[in-house]
């Protein structure tokens, strides 16, 4: 029983890790990924990295205005926050 739990264990953890799927709209009609980034810039959000997440979400490390450690992504059509961590 308890090699049963466990591989139950191990093929779940890759999903819980998963983050979310943002769209399945066509990458021609997101946003531009440098503006966007900008606009992001301009709110007071300091980028630490960038980059495009299997889920087709845009996804930054980095630190809001207020000085905290986020972690967010956006739909790359609306701009909208999908999910957002902020470590304290």
């Amino acid at each position: 029983m308890r090699i049963l739990a466990s591989i139950a264990l191990t093929l779940a953890a890759p999903l819980a890790l998963a983050g979310p799927q943002c769209t399945d709209t066509d990458p021609s009609e997101w946003q531009d990924q440098e503006a966007f980034q900008q606009n992001l810039k301009d709110q007071g959000y300091k980028i630490n990295v960038f980059k495009v997440t299997d889920g087709n979400c845009y996804e930054i490390y980095g630190w809001n205005k207020a000085g905290q450690k986020v972690e967010i992504y956006f739909h790359p059509v609306t701009g909208e926050a999908v999910k957002t961590e902020i470590d304290d």
